[in-house]
């Protein structure tokens, strides 16, 4: 650990954590990134369905990128590890307000758009595991998991009035015109990350592609990683899919659904990464996997909106168990493949989602959104009772090399 770390305090509460100025930087950055992505991709669905008037067209336009992600994953997710994390996130930054700045232009058909998004996610997806892994580098070891709860509560709460301001300034604006404030937005990002941030050093050296598919290879290999990156991607992309079908559950007052999974997501962040211990967290894994998909089961007793708002907030919670398997992740792994192994974990959790929503969709077809999301949770509930026990191979009180 630096030095610098070694000598700050016990960090455990906000306070300490916004006194790491490298901290205060990269969750400034980020917050100015998220604003650009949120109103960036409002612009994007509504610009599209307006030239298509294609529903599947702007879905594929807003939530495809897991595919373009999918196919990078296996040739440039190395470039996490091998470029150093300032240039990473300048890079990324620039490229996407770059596009947004192109999307500008008049009379752009919609083929065009989708290139330019594709632009944008293969590189965003080669350098994904950049910002998780450079928490790791600038806040001690015991404040990691309070970190990333911090980022994950930034994200949603963005997410939430991002979405609302974006929807007001549609009300007297072009759709077209919502681009040019998501490309300030990150450049601002840009901006602060290269002057606020201190210039890391790459951590490890080598030809990406194919360091990329000997790392690929060697974590999906591994008996200790393989379980934590398995719990991550398929418990939580199957209850994507139950949130995927709130639209046909509750027609025009699907948003109560949306707003509560919002809340209860935001909530957890707060209490698991703020107010319990590590130990308590890593024992509760496998129950807060559990706790995701169990509410869920009583929906095919179709209760009214309010009560399975309750429900979802609840179940919510439980997608809090992703912050003890990222400290798994980080225990679990060699420096110098930190920033592929959380850029493999971003991307499988992507294609899950985008996965469990399409299965989701396909089920609530044939037996309806109430019983579709019920089968979705019985999937998930067997998914974690499968993993789970090759999960306590990964248990971090106990002594392991980590994985090279």
């Amino acid at each position: 650990m630096p030095q610098s770390l070694a000598q700050l305090p016990t960090v455990t509460t906000y306070r300490r954590l916004f006194a790491i100025g490298q901290f205060r930087v990269l969750f400034l950055a980020r917050a100015c990134s998220m604003v650009g992505v949120v109103v960036g991709s409002l612009a994007l669905g509504t610009v599209m369905y307006d030239a298509t008037d294609s529903p599947v067209l702007t879905a594929l336009a807003m939530f495809g990128g897991p595919m373009v992600q999918l196919i990078t994953s296996n040739f440039l997710l190395a470039a996490s590890d091998l470029l150093r994390p300032r240039t990473a996130l300048v890079v990324t930054g620039s490229v996407a307000a770059i596009v947004d700045a192109l999307q500008l232009l008049p009379g752009l058909p919609w083929p065009a758009r989708f290139g330019l998004v594709a632009c944008v996610y293969v590189v965003s997806a080669a350098t994904s595991g950049t910002a998780i892994a450079l928490i790791s580098d600038i806040v001690p070891t015991e404040a990691f998991v309070l970190g990333r709860a911090t980022m994950n509560i930034t994200v949603g709460g963005i997410q939430v009035i991002g979405n609302g301001i974006g929807a007001l300034l549609l009300l007297v604006v072009a759709p077209v015109h919502l681009f040019a404030i998501s490309a300030v937005a990150l450049l601002a990002a840009v901006v602060v990350a290269r002057i606020g941030l201190a210039d890391h050093p790459p951590r490890a050296r080598g030809p990406v592609a194919k360091r990329t598919r000997t790392v690929n290879r060697q974590l999906l290999r591994s008996p200790v990683i393989r379980p934590v990156l398995l719990m991550n991607w398929i418990p939580n992309g199957l209850i994507v899919g139950c949130e995927a079908l709130y639209i046909p559950y509750a027609h025009g007052r699907a948003g109560y659904l949306f707003a509560a999974t919002a809340a209860g997501m935001l909530t957890g962040d707060i209490v698991m990464g703020r107010f319990v211990t590590e130990r308590f967290r890593q024992r509760t894994v496998v129950h807060l996997r559990l706790l995701l998909a169990a509410p869920f089961l009583l929906l095919a007793f179709r209760p009214p909106v309010p009560i399975a708002a309750l429900l979802g907030v609840v179940a919510a919670f439980g997608y809090t168990g992703s912050l003890a398997l990222q400290e798994r992740l980080i225990q679990g792994v060699a420096t110098d493949i930190k920033g592929q192994t959380f850029g493999l974990a971003g991307a499988g959790l992507a294609v899950g989602q985008a996965v469990g929503a399409l299965l989701a969709g396909t089920v609530g077809q044939l037996i309806g959104p109430a019983n579709g999301m019920t089968a979705m949770a019985v999937l998930s509930i067997a998914a974690t009772c499968a993993i789970a026990p090759g999960l306590r191979r990964s248990n971090p009180q106990v002594r392991r090399s980590p994985t090279r």
